[in-house]
């Protein structure tokens, strides 16, 4: 049984090396933490811009968590998002996707240089990491990539830090096929990456939200998890957008 879980989550996690052990995080955790966060944020800022069609541009960027590894398209959270906005202001919101499983930060840099459909995007949503951890890449090459994923989402977003939202990273030790390993540890370690993530995020004026305790209730809900026992459900999903929806809504009024 051991063996086979582990080959499963060989598959599920496309890309993911076979390392050993995970190097230990660092900066310390108290250290992210201190860093001081701006009181304000310019109201001057540009956008959002409609294009000539009259439709939103909506860019997600991320990995299998973004594309909804397990989970139709549909049922994907930017694509929930998207129908969520659509429904309820009647609006036309174009959505690209730039994720992979398996991709860590260094991937998504990859991706992005690749270019994307639209120069500039009314609203732009970050959640990438969980690959970083999972395979043991060194913590600070997540601290050094991620600034520069959050700056090339300002960009992309026309310079202004509001239409970009930073989401935190699930947490799969609450799946059934974690349970090989050590839990403990790995929740430790998506909490540094987060804690990283959420303060990087907001000295930049970028909000983050934090869907992290949804999937901590993944072993006592079964229904958030997918059929793969891993990656989140469709329900799960919906329960994201239940978060990213009011904090994206004035983007779009």
């Amino acid at each position: 049984m051991r063996l086979s879980l582990l080959f499963v989550l060989a598959i599920v996690f496309t890309g993911c090396s076979q390392e050993g052990e995970l190097t230990a995080i660092e900066p310390a955790l108290d250290d992210i933490l201190e860093t001081e966060l701006p009181s304000a944020l310019d109201n001057e800022l540009a956008g959002p811009y409609l294009n000539e069609s009259g439709t939103y541009n909506y860019l997600a960027l991320g990995d299998s968590y973004t594309i909804g590894a397990s989970v139709t398209s549909a049922e994907s959270f930017p694509i929930q998002l998207k129908d969520r906005l659509e429904q309820g202001l009647e609006v036309e919101v174009n959505t690209e996707i730039i994720a992979v499983t398996g991709w860590r930060t260094d991937n998504l840099l990859d991706g992005l240089n690749r270019g994307t459909l639209h120069a500039s995007y009314n609203l732009v949503t970050l959640l990438i990491g969980v690959n970083n951890q999972y395979q043991g890449r060194p913590f600070r090459i997540y601290t050094k990539e991620f600034p520069q994923l959050l700056e090339r989402a300002i960009e992309l977003a026309y310079g202004n830090p509001k239409n970009v939202v930073v989401v935190s990273i699930p947490d799969y030790a609450y799946t059934p096929f974690a349970s090989f390993g050590n839990t403990d540890k790995i929740s430790k370690e998506i909490n540094a990456y987060n804690a990283f993530a959420e303060s990087t995020a907001l000295q930049k004026g970028v909000p983050f939200l934090n869907i992290t305790d949804i999937t901590r209730n993944g072993l006592s809900n079964p229904e958030l998890v997918a059929g793969d026992g891993l990656h989140p459900s469709g329900e799960a999903y919906k329960r994201f957008v239940d978060v990213i929806y009011p904090v994206v809504l004035p983007i779009f009024d």
